[in-house]
């Protein structure tokens, strides 16, 4: 893009904004307009081709250090995915002009029978990453894929498609994940799940984190470091998702299975709502950041070309439907929310906070939400999203507080679903979140404060892959917490991932953990397993275990998190006051 001529627009129209004495919801509106822009400026030339193409390229390294991956699976189609990237953390190494790529599927992982073939561009304008859209295969179906380059093959991944839409399918096995700070330990979590058995994966968010090298830290210590300082530019955001996924066990997850994938904050900034800032930095210059942010996460996820970047932002809400098992709907809690509540934070609730007019997800995202599972027919209906969803007290139970990042900090939106599954006598709703860094499980009331309420499903929350370093088994609030909140009904502060295993009646959800993340090699315990019937009873513990080698009980509590946060911002402060000074 000509950063020149869109700097020169963006103060115009900020100029013009103050002149005009323009209010905020209209600030606002016209900066999403040219946040939009933006995204246009910055990808139109990967549409437009204008590079030379390179037809028999030479490589110096070998060009898919960041492995391959799969994702959006639907019952004909995958998406294929990989990056040439010979020097992947200094811009990828690749020269500025277009290379072929040759892709296979292939029924077998031999490729002896090449179900189909052929070639597409990577371009500079996508920092040479490639999105084969794939059509026309068979349902249910497991697959086998790589791409060669010049005289070098990727290495092979495995895929599948998802049953036909409406098909009886007995049973499906899958797992989600999310927040992997790379800083904070070893990702020996999805060294096991790729030895599962599964059919999909879903990522629910912080799958990059911004900061520079050891300004966001565990309280079991950084064990590895951020390659540059915080991120700002898109070759910024390129490095770091590439720093992440040069990791051997990441790469071998994304290789084992498709992947459906959305963001929540880190990967742009922590705690940012729709085109506001969390601290620091003026709309206008977050903008821009937010741009190069979509287009990184975009050029480095195994998603369609609807996803890709464009006039007001980035599509990633959308469905997927398994059969008549379970429709998947995927949600973005980030790019359309208002801004947080009370100065963000764990607050009491206000007039602002419980401003009905509120919403997390944005009015279309929303009116899309309802209207879909106001017509499914599905055995589940299932959320796949970033943000605790259920109620959460903290506080008092005289004086109780809530996060206002989460959908406590939005609870007219939640409401609003509450109220209309409720309303269309739903009772197979589930509730897959990320985001906190510890596992959780909770009913989902018609009311949270009446443990007589309606039962409509329930929540489970995810650990994280790292982020937060080692963990614990308990925490100093947890049994505070659970006692405030009595629709809760399982905590663990371990880091791992959730396997669900779904069948028309019965809903199980295993919590597999990991004693530690700042040393390889540990081993993987399911800490408790959960099931859902459709019989209004809620969540029932069908097994639990004692995890060896890991911490019983911490100090920490839940604003450790949020203190981390603002120390490291407070780091990244002194940074740019001594870059100003020197």
């Amino acid at each position: 893009m000509n950063e020149r001529p869109f700097d020169e627009m963006i103060s115009s129209w900020s100029q013009e904004g103050l002149k005009k004495n323009m209010d905020r919801r209209s600030f606002l509106n016209g900066a999403g307009k040219l946040a939009g822009l933006s995204l246009g400026l910055a990808i139109a030339q990967s549409l437009g081709g204008g590079f030379k193409v390179n037809a028999a390229p030479v490589f110096n390294e070998y060009p898919f250090k960041l492995g391959v991956a799969s994702g959006d699976p639907l019952h004909d189609s995958v998406v294929l995915w990989t990056r040439l990237a010979p020097d992947p953390l200094a811009g990828g190494g690749m020269p500025q002009h277009s290379v072929p790529v040759k892709w296979e599927i292939a029924a077998d992982e031999h490729f002896r029978q090449i179900i189909k073939r052929g070639t597409q561009l990577a371009t500079p304008a996508l920092a040479h990453s490639v999105h084969v859209e794939v059509t026309d295969l068979k349902p249910n179906t497991v697959y086998f894929y790589r791409f060669k380059s010049g005289e070098e093959f990727s290495p092979v991944g495995k895929t599948k498609t998802l049953p036909l839409p409406g098909a009886n399918v007995a049973a499906m096995t899958f797992a989600f994940a999310s927040c992997q700070q790379y800083e904070h330990g070893y990702y020996t979590a999805y060294q096991h799940m790729a030895k599962e058995n599964l059919d999909l994966v879903f990522h629910l968010g912080d799958y990059i984190y911004e900061y520079g090298p050891n300004e966001y830290v565990s309280p079991t210590g950084n064990v590895r470091a951020h390659s540059s300082s915080e991120i700002v530019t898109l070759e910024d955001y390129r490095n770091r998702h590439a720093q992440y996924r040069s990791d051997e066990h990441l790469k071998a997850a994304h290789a084992a299975f498709p992947w459906v994938v959305t963001w929540d904050d880190h990967e742009v900034e922590n705690n940012y709502a729709n085109i506001i800032p969390e601290k620091g930095q003026s709309v206008e210059e977050f903008i821009k950041r937010r741009a190069a942010a979509y287009q990184a996460y975009y050029e480095h996820m195994p998603l369609r070309v609807s996803s890709m970047p464009h006039n007001e932002g980035m599509k990633l809400y959308r469905d997927f439907s398994y059969g008549n098992l379970a429709d998947f709907y995927v949600l973005d809690t980030r790019q359309y929310r208002d801004d947080q509540a009370n100065g963000d934070g764990t607050k009491p609730h206000s007039e602002e906070s419980l401003d009905p007019n509120r919403t997390a997800l944005g009015e279309e995202q929303e009116k899309w939400l309802l209207g879909n599972l106001g017509k499914s027919t599905s055995h589940w209906n299932v959320l796949a999203q970033q943000i605790f969803f259920a109620q959460r007290k903290f506080g008092t139970s005289t004086a109780p507080k809530y996060s206002m990042d989460s959908w406590d900090g939005y609870p007219a939106a939640r409401e609003r679903i509450i109220d209309f599954a409720a309303s269309n006598s739903i009772n197979n709703l589930v509730v897959l979140t990320g985001d906190v860094h510890a596992s959780w499980a909770s009913n989902l009331m018609e009311d949270f404060n009446d443990l007589n309420a309606r039962i409509l499903g329930a929540e489970f929350v995810g650990t994280s892959i790292t982020s937060g370093g080692n963990g614990s088994d308990v925490r100093a609030d947890t049994a505070a917490t659970l006692e405030r909140n009595p629709h809760i009904k399982f905590f663990n502060n371990y880091r791992g991932y959730v396997r669900c295993h779904v069948t028309p009646d019965k809903w199980q959800a295993d919590y597999r953990v990991v004693p530690f993340v700042t040393v390889p090699g540990a081993d993987i315990s399911t800490r408790a397993s959960f099931v859902l019937k459709k019989d209004e009873q809620g969540i029932k513990e069908t097994s639990s275990t004692i995890v060896p080698n890991g911490v019983k009980l911490s100090s920490e509590t839940e604003e450790d998190r949020h203190n981390a946060h603002a120390k490291a911002h407070q780091k990244q402060l002194e940074k740019k006051k001594q870059k100003v000074t020197n």
